[in-house]
């Protein structure tokens, strides 16, 4: 497989652009450090006590949301069992042509969950 000029500039754009990013968020942090420490420095001149801020918030980890995973598991297992109805319908042989609806029980879970997700939310309102 060859690369073209234009694969080259895709990648050096690419670098560029994550580099361009964590320059500005350090600029930004280093200027509201800077900010900080004069206000501090003045504070001290004047004898005003200043309240201790912490140089860097606390982040608190975010807790993915376990209702995310619902529909999507159902919109998954209803195309997925659709598609595959499709399928066996299209290609099985005269003798086994009754199988083609074996997938559904999962295109029924599939609804099933899609329900599930929007009723739930819908109660809790």
């Amino acid at each position: 497989m060859s690369y073209t000029v234009g694969d080259g500039m895709v990648a050096l754009a690419l670098a560029a652009s994550v580099v361009g990013y964590v320059y500005v968020k350090h600029q930004s942090r280093r200027k509201r450090l800077e900010l900080i420490h004069q206000e501090r420095l003045v504070a001290m001149e004047k004898g005003i006590p200043l309240p201790e801020f912490p140089l860097e918030q606390v982040r608190t980890p975010s807790v993915p949301d376990p209702t995310g995973v619902i529909p999507i598991l159902g919109t998954v297992l209803f195309s997925l069992s659709v598609g595959t109805m499709i399928v066996l319908y299209r290609t099985l042989e005269a003798a086994e042509h009754e199988f083609w609806i074996s997938p559904l029980p999962f295109a029924f879970l599939g609804v099933g969950l899609i329900t599930f997700h929007f009723l739930k939310r819908d109660a809790g309102r």
